[in-house]
């Protein structure tokens, strides 16, 4: 019985834990890109000189797509999981704020 409450902290962490890992598994219903997202994305296609916020948008939409461009995360796939997460990228623009923008 001392080690019942040990126990259910332990099984409710590990729940917690679980449930956190099927949430961001999931396939996410709706746009991917937010409004800002896709003017920043814009912005960067047109070549102009990027701002900060553009960038941090950039690297928001890299993020959704899976890349983690952690510095201290040695990644033995680079560069080919930025690639994939470009192209996703790439392809939510086209498909998502392509529809949304005037003209």
């Amino acid at each position: 019985m001392e080690n019942l409450p040990r126990n259910w902290s332990t099984h409710a962490a590990l729940a917690l834990l679980l449930t956190g890992c099927a949430a961001a598994g999931a396939p996410q219903s709706g746009p991917h890109l937010s409004p800002t997202e896709c003017r920043d994305l814009a912005a960067l296609k047109s070549n102009a000189p990027p701002t900060r916020a553009q960038q941090q948008s950039e690297l928001s939409a890299l993020r959704k797509a899976g890349y983690n461009p952690s510095p201290w995360n040695d990644d033995p796939k680079f560069p080919e999981d930025l690639h994939a997460a470009q192209r996703l990228v790439d392809h939510w623009f086209q498909t998502e704020c392509q529809q949304s923008q005037p003209g």
